[in-house]
């Protein structure tokens, strides 16, 4: 979802500023005002923060879905994925459906497996900023983009080479054109005047009300629709902490009984009653804050360790936190992977870190070609080069290799031997052993080897030869390794 502030302080003209902070952050205080209204009003303007469903309506969800093609036997386990997301409007020269389908062989070169693409259905018009976040119709493709046709296509070229594909989902609000707007009042949050309103601080859009469980029922029959209409094979579902946790329940019971298709659900949110709901990720927002304050503030390198315990509190089985270096929101408002992390080899020693400590990597097109110039909202004036910084991308395809290639880095046992300066750790699992160390400071580290690495040899996994650690390691501005045994 893309924040767009209203008053002085929060115009769209100013939406690629640096006041223009995470949607995350800017959630965090709305959460506090809506907490505060709550207490001093029992007006409907606020959005409830908790929700006893009503009973279930007679005539549950009867719709008759047609399955187009062969449901995909090649979904990744979660802890497998490499997510890669697709702005679909700033990924080529035509922002299409055709300009991905043209590019498929070099995300699969990649090593990614798993394709996320932005909302592809139709915008409003009704006091719209071109937010492709602001759903008009949720059955239907956005012409800017193609048809029907064409993202059948896209995720037929997808599957063929062994990738899958989620559709981004917006649960949250509708356009003010939507014909929900009109056909179900009763579906949205109103004021005490009846009116419908907007969430705080998005004027482009208008608050759906979980309150409803017809339009819950709704809202989960257009999600299954997409599952058997395009044949996906999962979502991302937007701004995921602001709707009831007992909602995502219901919708992810639902597509999990979809027997036929193996889905992959990733919550745009990071609280734990996702986890409990059904889940496989939540996003890091946290892991990506921290990671910055490294790099800007010269925070300990160490303070990822606590994250790696905090971020899954909730969490069992396979469930992960997808990790980033950047991502559409951020990328407009922070600055580029190359602006944040001190450069080209400082955003490679972040990547490193981020795809191989602990989660699963997520990765937001154009940052594999070292891209300097920010994708600024509505995505419709920057354009991917594609034949930038070919070494930067070669980089990208030694690391996803790696983890690919290592079953210890997705699923083994994490021990972290970090410093201050430089995350080191090893992942191991009954036969597979990997050690990665990277330096995450502009400057020349010496770093003091614990005992339990200290005489140990490694195969280098880029480079190629062996190491053997002794008691201290040299190593270079932005440096790292990649070792197994």
């Amino acid at each position: 979802m893309i924040v767009v502030k209203k008053n002085k302080l929060f115009t769209a003209e100013g939406f690629n500023k640096k006041n223009m902070n995470m949607k995350h952050n800017t959630r965090n205080l709305l959460i506090l005002i809506v907490a505060a209204l709550l207490i001093v009003s029992c007006k409907k303007d606020s959005i409830p923060s908790t929700y006893t469903p009503p009973p279930t309506p007679s005539g549950t969800d009867t719709t008759t879905y047609t399955q187009y093609g062969t449901p995909f036997s090649g979904v990744p386990n979660p802890q497998d994925a490499i997510i890669y997301q697709v702005n679909i409007r700033a990924f080529s020269s035509g922002g299409n459906f055709q300009g991905v389908i043209a590019r498929l062989d070099s995300i699969k070169a990649l090593g990614v497996n798993v394709i996320y693409l932005m909302p592809i259905y139709p915008i409003g018009v009704l006091n719209s900023i071109n937010s492709p976040y602001c759903i008009k119709d949720f059955l239907s493709v956005n012409t800017e983009f193609g048809t029907l046709t064409d993202l059948h296509t896209l995720i037929d070229g997808a599957h063929s080479r062994n990738m899958s594909v989620m559709l981004d989902w917006v649960a949250n609000q509708t356009s003010w054109d939507n014909p929900w707007i009109t056909e179900h009042k009763n579906w949205y949050v109103q004021n005490g005047a009846g009116n419908i309103i907007s969430p705080p601080a998005y004027t482009d859009v208008a608050q759906l009300d979980y309150t409803n469980a017809a339009m819950r029922l709704q809202m989960i029959s257009d999600m299954k629709y997409w599952v058997y209409t395009a044949n996906i094979d999962g979502f991302r579902c937007d701004y995921a902490d602001n709707i009831p946790s007992d909602f995502w329940t219901q919708a992810i019971d639902t597509l999990r009984n979809i027997t036929t298709h193996k889905l992959l659900l990733l919550a745009e949110g990071s609280r734990s009653a996702n986890y409990t709901s059904g889940f496989d990720y939540n996003f890091g927002f946290n892991y990506y804050g921290n990671l910055k304050n490294i790099f800007a503030s010269n925070t300990s390198v160490q303070s990822i360790d606590a994250l790696n315990n905090s971020d899954y509190t909730g969490a069992t089985g396979t469930q992960q936190i997808a990790r980033y270096i950047t991502n559409h929101d951020v990328n407009g408002s922070d600055g580029t992977p190359v602006q944040l992390y001190g450069g080209q080899q400082g955003a490679m020693a972040a990547f490193v870190v981020t795809a191989l400590m602990k989660g699963v990597p997520f990765i937001y097109d154009g940052q594999e070609v070292g891209m300097t110039t920010p994708i600024t909202f509505p995505f419709t004036t920057v354009k991917i080069n594609w034949a930038l910084n070919a070494g930067i991308t070669a980089q990208y395809k030694n690391i996803i290799a790696f983890r690919n290639n290592n079953q210890a880095i997705r699923s083994g046992q994490l021990t972290s031997y970090s410093s201050t300066d430089v995350s080191v750790f090893t992942k191991q699992q009954t036969g597979d052993s990997v050690l990665v160390i990277s330096n995450l400071r502009n400057n020349n580290i010496n770093y003091t080897v614990p005992a339990a690495l200290t005489n140990t040899t490694w195969k280098d996994a880029v480079n190629g030869g062996t190491i053997t650690l002794t008691t201290q390691l040299a190593l270079t501005p932005y440096s790292y390794f990649l070792l197994k045994k």
